[in-house]
């Protein structure tokens, strides 16, 4: 089943359950699919559905450090709760364990030895991690390896 399949029957799930934060969350979700299929003129696959949701969550990280920022309890809940249900359709995240390892991995195999190569190992590491971690935390772990 692909991940749009998955969508359309969490939509109708939370229709049926009168569940108005997810049946939003989730056109949320299809809108924003819909939206870059237009701006690319084809269909996404599961690959890019992720990286369509994975940009989601990262708006709504940050919409929860600006909420927080300026005291606004109420925004930061709604927001929590949409990213808690974006989550739900990504794959598994690395722990910081996990990415340790791939950033260790990936700067033994291109020889990177300062942060100047930071650029070389980003690039490798970014198609390994789309979807299943943060790029930030993966840039300040490639930043901490590298100095």
């Amino acid at each position: 089943m692909t991940l749009k399949e998955q969508l359309n029957d969490a939509m109708k799930r939370a229709m049926k359950a009168h569940d108005s934060l997810r049946l939003s969350a989730v056109r949320m979700i299809r809108s924003a699919i819909q939206n870059r299929e237009i701006g690319q003129k084809c269909e996404l696959d599961d690959q890019g559905v992720r990286e369509v949701i994975s940009t989601l969550v990262k708006q709504r990280r940050d919409s929860i450090r600006l909420f927080l920022e300026g005291n606004r309890a109420d925004l930061v809940e709604k927001e929590e709760a949409e990213l808690a249900i974006l989550i739900d359709f990504l794959p598994a995240q690395l722990d910081a364990a996990a990415i340790s390892e791939l950033v260790a991995g990936v700067i033994r195999e291109t020889g990177a030895t300062s942060i100047k190569d930071m650029g070389r190992v980003m690039k490798l590491l970014t198609s390994m991690t789309a979807g299943r971690a943060d790029g930030k935390a993966v840039s300040d772990i490639v930043r901490q390896q590298l100095s």
